[in-house]
């Protein structure tokens, strides 16, 4: 596996997601119900304990993109942040490592979609979910295509 160079020494991860998007909501319960290879917690972005775990991160910038932080202290963000919570999972690490090619990272977000059981969320616009676009206006925002 080679989602970072770092990957081999990841122990733990702890997934930051936006708990006001209904997509990341979505993301975090599937997350919550797969075996995993990894230890994964998911922690509410911009949230005090958050901030108390994560000093240095950019906490207004954890709102706007899934950021992953491993117990070692690497941190992935965008796709690779996607990668790292597929390659957590017992039923979908060989995706990971196949979306952690640079050919296919650009990917990742919508197979972590897909395996989340989300698809008909992708290519339909902003606006599917209820109201999904009023709430959240970050880069977690559907694929445009």
């Amino acid at each position: 596996m080679n989602p970072s160079t770092r990957g081999a020494e990841t122990t733990a991860l702890t997934v930051l997601t936006d708990a006001d998007c209904p997509l990341c909501r979505s993301f975090a319960a599937w997350l919550g119900q797969q075996a995993l290879l990894v230890p994964l917690e998911v922690l509410p972005a911009g949230s005090a304990e958050a901030r108390r775990r994560y000093p240095a991160l950019d906490h207004g910038r954890t709102l706007e993109e899934v950021t992953v932080v491993g117990a070692d202290g690497a941190v992935w963000t965008q796709e690779r942040a996607w990668v790292m919570c597929l390659w957590a999972t017992r039923a979908h690490r060989g995706l990971a490592e196949r979306l952690a090619t640079p050919r296919l990272l650009p990917l990742a977000r919508g197979a972590a979609y897909g395996a989340a059981g989300l698809r008909h969320l992708l290519g339909s616009g902003p606006t599917v979910g209820g109201d999904y676009a009023d709430r959240c206006a970050g880069t977690c925002a559907l694929p445009q295509g």
